[in-house]
């Protein structure tokens, strides 16, 4: 007799038909479970919650009842046709609430194989399909508990391999799947106040599938939900604990000599540790962050084994354009883009350089986007070890010309504010030299980019007076020692890091102090991947000898009239003073030279240092 038959003549079937049975045989299972679902439409729900009843037996339950449960469900696998969303419901529910973490093999691989029929049965159950099988990314708190156990890592496998196995099917046989998937993913992250594994795992399953199937159609929107994730966090950190709002601190504190200072010598770099360790919500942050930086790098040198970093590259770069770029409190989010360039320097570092220089020069873009993007290519500039001087000195020349073309056309109004997208060019260019210029002077090709510069710095907009004290210092002192130009008239800083003319290029988003590839402070994302790649100030070799003890270093020369007469002196050491740019003290000591033109205030090139 067949199963249509069976199914019209219920009384055929021996009374003692119930689901529990374990003698029955597959078939006659089968036709049992069709025969619950076919009889609650006529109000018989006896066998019906029979079946419901079983989708709760769980990994702990005896030997016979985990039996049950996996022929129950390979009965229903073969019974899909006769479920009905509207009749079901309680059924439905069971099944999609069901979690890979509470069952064993066997059962699991009957739950996965139910779930990919429902999927590609009906479009009804996809969205459904989805979220159980999304949700099974996310572990119950015991196995977070011990994800160091051997038993718990393998459990963690189990169920990690068969959940993207499904999607990864259902993707096939329903190609509207990632589409579908995408927003679920974002809406599936742990919130920003988990502050545990679970997001860790979470991230890790998200990477794992952008670098599958699903991420040609979806990769994009997963690279997004990252690494905003990536930016919430950073944002956690208490980065005020770090760099205080005071004249006697550095603009580049955040490689912290001061901090260790009684631990570290000359030359040495900055421990790696977390952020705020005397604080330990801030610790728990930044060690989580630090976690999911390292999945994120591991997970870019994947692609570039795959060869699909170039795809990849484009990808993460509208990442950080929308998330990352015009986050001016962000201090280690934006290293993913920059570990991404050093593993390709001819095609990612290329690209991220002019990309930052194409927006840089886009009129079409909000000025605090193009002083943004500029002071991100300086740092990268500056900092990235991986890059070649020759492409340094081209991107410089560009940045120059651009400077030099707005000195031909600016109007008579000198106040900062006015020229917000000019002093933030200048600053770039003064800052990059500060790193590079000895290696730039040794070439004479290069040297020669540069020739337009020192009519910049002359021009009336004065950029030397207005762009951060601490950098301009620098420079002038290595343009001086290296003889990049000659000018006239002493300029002499005082030890603060900022003046109320930086301010006000600078603006309210204080971009004439943001330098967001300063040193990283997360231990292990440092130490095991930024560090080698990353021009640390220990490293530079400036133009002029540490040692030197030449009292002309103390005055850096600049355009000026030397004959004002008294009362235009007093008049402008006034206004200086208020600026916090004409020096309070005078250099009678070597010591007191060196603290107020060193490059940041409290770090100095090392005498040893590994030389570019």
């Amino acid at each position: 007799m067949g199963a249509v038959e069976l199914l019209n003549d219920p009384s055929s079937l021996y009374k003692a038909a119930t689901v529990d049975n374990v003698d029955l045989s597959d078939t006659d299972l089968v036709i049992t479970v069709r025969r619950a679902l076919t009889n609650v439409q006529a109000g018989e729900s006896d066998l019906y919650d029979e079946l419901v009843g079983v989708m709760h037996i769980k990994e702990s339950a005896d030997a016979d009842a985990v039996a049950q449960l996996e022929t129950v469900l390979k009965a229903l696998l073969g019974s899909v046709a006769y479920i009905d969303i509207v009749h079901h419901k309680k059924l439905l529910s069971s099944i999609f609430g069901m979690n890979l973490w509470d069952h064993r093999p066997n059962v699991m691989d009957a739950l996965v194989n139910l779930i990919i029929s429902l999927a590609a049965t009906s479009g009804k159950y996809l969205d459904s399909c989805l979220h159980m099988l999304v949700s099974n990314f996310l572990p119950p708190p015991w196995v977070i508990k011990k994800l160091s156990h051997p038993r718990v890592s393998n459990k963690k496998r189990e169920v990690l391999s068969r959940v993207h196995a499904a999607l990864l099917k259902i993707s096939y046989l329903v190609p509207l799947t990632p589409s579908r998937l995408v927003p679920l993913l974002s809406l599936k992250l742990p919130k920003i106040h988990k502050k545990d594994h679970l997001i860790l795992i979470y991230v890790e399953n998200l990477l794992k599938l952008e670098n599958s199937l699903i991420g040609q159609v979806g990769g994009s929107a997963i690279l997004n939900v990252v690494m905003e994730r990536l930016r919430d966090l950073d944002l956690e950190i208490g980065w005020d604990d770090i760099q205080q709002e005071d004249s006697s601190r550095g603009m580049f504190d955040m490689e912290l000599e001061d901090a260790v200072e009684g631990t570290m010598n000359e030359g040495d770099e900055l421990p790696g540790g977390p952020l705020n360790e005397d604080m330990s919500g801030g610790q728990i942050v930044s060690e989580l962050l630090d976690k999911l930086m390292v999945i994120s790098f591991e997970h870019l040198e994947s692609c570039q084994n795959d060869g699909r970093l170039n795809q990849v590259f484009e990808i993460l770069f509208e990442s950080f354009e929308n998330y990352i770029l015009n986050t001016y409190r962000s201090k280690v989010s934006q290293f993913l883009i920059f570990y991404a360039c050093s593993l390709d320097p001819e095609n990612c570092g290329v690209k991220f350089a002019n990309k930052l220089m194409d927006i840089f020069l886009s009129s079409k873009k909000p000025r605090p986007t193009r002083m943004s993007a500029v002071a991100y290519l300086a740092s990268y500039l500056a900092r990235g070890k991986f890059l070649p001087v020759s492409l340094v000195a081209t991107i410089l020349e560009r940045l120059v010309d651009e400077c030099a073309n707005y000195c031909r056309t600016c109007n008579d109004d000198i106040r900062p504010e006015a020229h917000q997208i000019f002093y933030s060019g200048c600053q770039a260019i003064m800052y990059v030299l500060c790193f590079r210029m000895k290696s730039i002077l040794d070439v004479p090709r290069l040297r020669s980019q540069l020739a337009p510069l020192e009519s910049i710095l002359m021009h009336k907009l004065n950029p030397l007076m207005v762009c951060l004290p601490s950098v301009v210092a620098e420079f002038l002192r290595q343009a001086k020692a290296g003889g990049l130009f000659i000018v006239s008239d002493s300029f002499i800083f005082d030890d603060l890091l900022e003046s109320e003319l930086s301010r006000a290029f600078g603006g309210c988003e204080r971009l004439d102090t943001f330098f967001p590839f300063d040193p990283c402070l997360l231990k292990t994302s440092n130490n095991g991947y930024i560090s080698r790649n990353f021009i640390s100030w220990s490293m530079v070799r400036a133009t002029y000898d540490e040692d030197e003890e030449d009292d002309d270093d103390a005055e850096v020369i600049v355009n000026g009239d030397e004959d004002s007469d008294e009362e235009d002196e007093a008049d402008l050491d006034y206004s200086m003073n208020k600026m916090s740019i004409t020096p309070k003290h005078s250099f009678k000591n070597t010591m007191e030279k060196e603290r107020l033109l060193r490059m940041p205030s409290r770090i100095r090139p090392s005498t040893s240092p590994e030389s570019l």
